[in-house]
């Protein structure tokens, strides 16, 4: 799946970095599943860069659309399920 991945002018080198390595592991969690604590890592460290909800739900709404995916349903179902691979 190639994508434009959705990035702020605002964030850091480091911060595009670890943005784009969050949005791979959620697009790995369709295709060949994902470590949980790996994924909800990464997400931790997405919620740093984007701590605000609002803006969450708009850089997540950008990239779910062109790949037909469920950022929310991802990390939803890596909070919920205590397995050590989430598989979408």
């Amino acid at each position: 799946m190639e994508s434009k991945m959705p990035i702020s002018l605002d964030w850091s080198t480091q911060e595009v970095v670890d943005v784009i390595q969050f949005f791979e592991l959620v697009e790995q969690a369709y295709k060949t599943g994902v470590e949980r604590e790996k994924l909800l890592g990464h997400y931790r460290r997405f919620k740093e860069i984007v701590p605000s909800k609002s803006e969450e739900k708009q850089v997540c709404k950008q990239y779910d659309e062109e790949l037909n995916i469920s950022t929310y349903q991802v990390i939803k179902k890596a909070r919920e399920e205590k397995t050590p691979k989430i598989k979408m």
